[in-house]
Order: C-alpha cells, then structure tokens, then sequence
C-alpha cells in the first residue's frame, strides 16, 4: 500500500470516528430534552402524550389535597385560562403553597392527569418563564407584582 493510501484511510477513519461519536451524542441530547410548556398548551393538545416534559402554572387556591400520612398529593396548576390536575408522590419543597408559581417535571397519565415525578417551586416573586407570563397577561385576573 503506498503512503499516500495509508493517509486516506487514516483520515477517513477518524472522520468516521467523529461522524459516530456525534451522531451519537444528538441522539442522546434529543432524548433528554424536556420541552415546557403551560396549561392552556397541554389543554389544547400541544403537549406530548407518550413523552416527559415540564409544565408550569400557579397552584390554584383551593385545590391541593392530602391524605394525612401520606405522601402523595393532588393539586391544579392554571393559567387562569385552562386547568391540568396534578398527581405528585413525592416531598413538596417548602415554598410549594397554594397561588405559587411551580414547575413540575413528568408526562400526562392516561387519565389526562399530569403525573409527577419532580416538583420545582420558583424562588423569586418576580421571576416567571416567558410563556408562563405570557398566557397569565391575557386574563384578565392576571396582576402583575412590581
């Protein structure tokens, strides 16, 4: 074989080489992606049946139940505009309370019940996703803090 057939194959196996190794790693990024999406959007059908994916809202008052000595809990999370129930087994953080913004992490059940595996309770009363503020601004009840 002549030296410059050496250098082809050489060249041509670490392009292949680095062709795999990439191709690998956007197949395992589009699996962990996690889209966010808000009630009106799951309400609608935008969401994915079959796939996790994070949903935020404000608890809406009134509607988290307990069992006493058990951990899971129900609740609804709302845009003002739609309603998705919540299911989460699970510890709440502490900052988790009824008219908080949260972010839950998991899939709808078959039952069109959100089923959680994570809850998130945001830190700062200013902070709230884009999408989030945007679909509280079209109601009316929606009052901004400053």
């Amino acid at each position: 074989m002549t030296p410059r057939r050496k250098r082809l194959l050489v060249v041509l196996g670490i392009f292949g080489g680095v062709s795999a190794a990439v191709a690998l790693a956007v197949v395992a990024g589009r699996q962990n992606i996690s889209f966010y999406y808000v009630p009106s959007q799951v309400a609608l059908g935008k969401a994915p049946i079959d796939k996790q994916f994070r949903i935020g809202g404000l608890v809406m008052q009134g509607s988290v139940r307990r069992k006493p000595g058990d951990l899971t809990v129900h609740f609804v999370l709302t845009d003002y505009a739609h309603q998705v129930p919540v299911k989460y087994t699970g510890v709440l953080p502490d900052l988790f309370r009824e008219g908080q913004g949260i972010i839950a992490h998991g899939q709808m059940g078959p039952n069109g019940v959100f089923v959680a595996d994570q809850v998130l309770a945001k830190h700062d009363s200013k902070y709230m996703p884009p999408a989030m503020a945007a679909a509280l601004k079209k109601n009316a009840r929606f009052k901004p803090t400053t």
